[in-house]
């Protein structure tokens, strides 16, 4: 799914469970690590910075449940961390 309004992007992107785990996994090694990493998402890499902030969030709806991890950070961040060491998600 893509949603864009005011040059901003939202993706949301349905992975096989075996893409998942492997994507989840380097993910944690990464955060472990305190490193940043990179991850490409609809056609575009993102480089998410160590610094970044974690959060889980749980919504419930009439007929579904969703859980959502995210990782935030503000924009000016992701230029402050050296591209060394990034691990490829």
């Amino acid at each position: 799914m893509y949603r864009m309004a005011h040059g901003e992007r939202d993706v949301e992107r349905m992975y096989a469970m075996p893409d998942v785990v492997a994507k989840l996994r380097r993910l944690a090694d990464a955060l472990e690590r305190d490193q940043t990493f990179r991850i490409q998402i609809a056609g575009e890499r993102i480089r998410v910075p160590a610094r970044a902030q974690f959060s889980i969030e749980h919504e419930r709806g009439d007929d579904e449940e969703e859980i959502e991890f995210q990782l935030k950070w503000p924009l000016e961040a992701d230029t402050a961390d050296t591209a060394e060491g990034d691990a490829v998600v």
